[in-house]
């Protein structure tokens, strides 16, 4: 058997604690050996500090008198230091771990409109139900623009550090043009027209375009927002005399309208990163991405940009935007 001075030189350890070890073995066995932990050091925060240092961080800083209008780390530890009544020492990370363990994270700050119309419930009811009950005669309507003639940034596969590069330019020589866009909600269709300005003439005509998609004389319904080139007397005559219904959305909630989500794959893959010499050219390019999009409707980029587009006007699903929850029946 080797001797403690021996062993304690092999182990590099204390020869007191090599006999204490061997004292132990003699009494428990191996289980001398499993580790004693201490427990570590006292927790320097209690159960109501940390509430307090959440109620602080979800707390604007403006409100606790302070001259900026978010907390970051080094803020926010500083404060918490020098509170007034109580004083709580944290390190960043020790923060940091105890935001991320409550749920808390660094966010973009969303907005929201109330609709004033005294008839926006009722406007939405309508458009709910002639969505659930008549999809294959729904149309929607809106315009898109301006669009203008100038080299616009995108994004594009390229060599590192080399970057496609598009000439900048102040000058805007060719004017604008309004896209009239026209939707069929139930073959998820989409079609439209450039035209130099937004009015009654080119609204009507765009929506005799949706009359014409259903030429079989059955009562069609078209939503579309409140502009006032959306409701000239010409408009509602034609309207009325042709078996359609004008389904006008409220003030402010632009979700409501379904070709609001297709607005915005439009413009990534039609507008950005383009040059396009003229409006001639411009409008083309957006035609033939409308050939291509309406035979490729159920396509993986076209789906994943229409929903991230309905994402970021709809924010919080189930609840009318600026409005009362939806009553949802058990």
């Amino acid at each position: 058997m080797s001797r403690v001075p021996v062993i304690a030189q092999l182990v590099q350890a204390d020869e007191d604690a090599v006999r204490d070890v061997i004292h132990r073995f003699n009494e428990i066995g191996l289980a001398c050996l499993d580790p004693r932990w201490a427990g570590g050091r006292s927790r320097l925060l209690k159960p109501d500090d940390e509430e307090f240092v959440v109620a602080t961080a979800i707390t604007r800083p403006a409100k606790l008198g302070q001259p900026f209008t978010r907390w970051s780390l080094r803020k926010l530890v500083a404060y918490l230091r020098k509170v007034h009544g109580r004083i709580i020492r944290i390190g960043r990370e020790a923060l940091r771990c105890l935001l991320a363990r409550r749920g808390i994270t660094f966010q973009r700050t969303k907005t929201w409109k109330e609709s004033p119309g005294p008839a926006r419930d009722t406007k939405l009811d309508r458009i709910e139900g002639v969505l659930d009950r008549f999809p294959d005669r729904v149309f929607a309507f809106d315009e898109f623009g301006p669009l203008g003639i100038r080299p616009t940034a995108g994004s594009g596969w390229a060599e590192q550090g080399r970057p496609d590069r598009l000439p900048a330019t102040c000058h805007r020589t060719h004017g604008v043009r309004y896209f009239h866009g026209c939707h069929s909600v139930g073959d998820d269709t989409l079609w439209g027209v450039n035209c130099r300005r937004k009015g009654a003439a080119n609204t009507l005509t765009a929506l005799k375009s949706t009359r014409a998609a259903r030429p079989d004389g059955t009562p069609i319904y078209v939503i579309l927002d409140n502009l006032s080139a959306h409701k000239g007397a010409d408009i509602r005559r034609w309207a009325k005399n042709n078996k359609v219904e004008l389904c006008f959305t409220p003030t402010y909630p632009s979700w409501a309208n379904p070709i609001e989500a297709h607005f915005r794959p439009l413009r990534q893959f039609t507008i950005a990163n383009s040059h396009h010499p003229n409006h001639t050219v411009q409008t083309r390019a957006l035609h033939a991405y409308l050939r291509w999009r309406n035979a490729n409707a159920r396509h993986h980029d076209v789906l994943a940009a229409e929903h991230k587009e309905r994402a970021r006007v709809r924010s919080e699903r189930g609840i009318r935007w600026g409005g009362r929850p939806l009553i949802v029946a058990a």
